[in-house]
């Protein structure tokens, strides 16, 4: 067998275009999301690539600090427990601001929104700096799963963040390097005992990591899987005691 015909199934692999995001994805849960939306209100912001995006913003009366939310792989901001904590830690005196994070097709591997990092990141810090232009001045970033990873990119790719505190939900991975050497905020580490082998098998690195930052420690939920089914109560009251200042 020649090195040419060894080579070219690695050429071809190469020559594959990275998968595009899907901005018609978008749209169509934008199109599903906002008639539906009874707490809050749908906004949108842009980010720096000019682009729109979908939010969703509750405020609540006497707020003094705001919560960005950013939900998990292939979904929306109003999706799952990610639209229970919106409305439930509005309820808990915190304005949050829930948004969708860039998308790809629903058949795109997990490794493939690596590339979509960067435009996330722009993403949260457009959040940021739309409810610093609404009073707010003191926030917090909650992130969930993919939504965790892009967080962290948010933090590697900004000198300095626009968040006090951090509470990262569900990471299947380490925190990167970048992330354990500066240690920017303070980080709320929370997985359930239940939860996805990935955020398992990386915990006791979490761990160090979050009690390496001030004030910052590893919560595991007891019975809770990696959506927090039946233990959302013991979550919002984890993050709004985090949170409050």
């Amino acid at each position: 067998m020649t090195l040419r015909v060894l080579l070219l199934p690695l050429l071809c692999a190469v020559a594959l275009p990275a998968p595009a995001q899907d901005f018609e994805r978008e749209a169509r849960w934008r199109d599903e999301v906002a008639p539906n939306v009874v707490v809050g209100d749908v906004v949108d912001l842009r980010a720096a690539d000019g682009r729109a995006f979908l939010g969703i913003y509750a405020a609540s009366p006497g707020a003094r600090t705001a919560l960005v939310i950013v939900h998990g792989i292939g979904v929306h901001p109003d999706h799952g427990a990610i639209g229970m904590l919106r409305m439930a830690l509005a309820d808990r005196g915190f304005a949050t601001l829930s948004i969708q994070m860039p998308v790809l097709a629903a058949s795109a591997p997990p490794e493939a929104y690596i590339q979509l990092f960067p435009l996330a990141a722009q993403r949260i810090s457009a959040a940021a700096a739309w409810l610093n232009e609404r009073g707010y001045s003191d926030s917090v970033l909650v992130s969930h799963s993919m939504g965790s990873r892009m967080a962290n990119a948010y933090f590697d790719g900004t000198a300095t963040p626009a968040f006090r505190r951090w509470v990262v939900l569900g990471l299947g991975n380490e925190y990167s390097h970048r992330f354990a050497a500066s240690r920017p905020v303070s980080v709320l580490d929370v997985q359930g005992d239940a939860d996805l082998p990935a955020v398992l098998q990386h915990a006791e690195a979490r761990r160090r990591v979050a009690e390496s930052t001030a004030g910052g420690r590893q919560l595991t939920i007891r019975g809770a899987d990696h959506f927090y089914a039946g233990r959302h109560a013991e979550l919002v009251a984890a993050i709004a005691s985090f949170a409050a200042r």
